[in-house]
This record gives C-alpha cells, sequence and structure tokens, in this order.
C-alpha cells in the first residue's frame, strides 16, 4: 500500500516524507508501534486534533491577468503523512472487511473481481 505513495509528494505539518516514512516502516519495531496507533484509533472511535491540523497553500495560477476569482488559484493542503498512512490502513481493513462479511451486496460492487 505505502509503495504506490510518491516518493516526491512535499512533507507534511509533521515534516515526514513518503521516502522516509518507507524507510522507518521497514522496522519492524516501528512498523508495530504504527499498527498500534491505528489499531488504537479504531478501538477508542477517536481521532487525535493532532491529526486533524492541516496547512493550505494557495498557488496562484500561471497566466491569469486577474486574480479577483477563486478559480484563478489552486489550493494546496498539506496534511500529516503519518495521519495518511493510518487512513490508508483504516481504509483498506474497512473495505477487506465488508466484501469478505458480506456487508455490501455483491450487486453493488460492479465489476470486482474476486
Amino acid at each position: 500500500m505505502i509503495s504506490k505513495c510518491s516518493n516526491s509528494f512535499t512533507p507534511g505539518l509533521d515534516c515526514i516524507s513518503w521516502r522516509h516514512l518507507k524507510v522507518i516502516i521497514n522496522s519492524d519495531k516501528y512498523l508495530l508501534n504504527i499498527v498500534n496507533i491505528a489499531n488504537t484509533y479504531i478501538d477508542l472511535g477517536h481521532w487525535l486534533p493532532y491529526f486533524k491540523m492541516f496547512t493550505s497553500i494557495i498557488i496562484p495560477k500561471l497566466n491569469k491577468t486577474l486574480y479577483d476569482l477563486s478559480k484563478m488559484f489552486c489550493p494546496i493542503v498539506l496534511l500529516n503523512t503519518l495521519e495518511k498512512l493510518i487512513e490508508k490502513v483504516i481504509g483498506e481493513r474497512l473495505q477487506h472487511y465488508s466484501i469478505t462479511s458480506n456487508f455490501v451486496h455483491s450487486n453493488q460492487l460492479g465489476d470486482v473481481i474476486r
């Protein structure tokens, strides 16, 4: 899952890039800690405010004469990289659980190959 994440993305508020996170999770000790954090979020049903923080950067689009409309800008939102990884883990688990437990009717899945 993490191998699909590009190393060229800008680090989030936690200053961790995907390249760094890929190195970190190669250690079983650190990977276990990240899995424990994700499991705790699931068990508690609570998301820490630290992971809800973000920074928005507004970049003006090139070759525009006026910048008085919002469509003339390109907003970029920087989130915590660790938070993104945990969300990916939770999303994968939910998807796996919903399919294996027949939570979602097979007609809702479209062209899923099983």
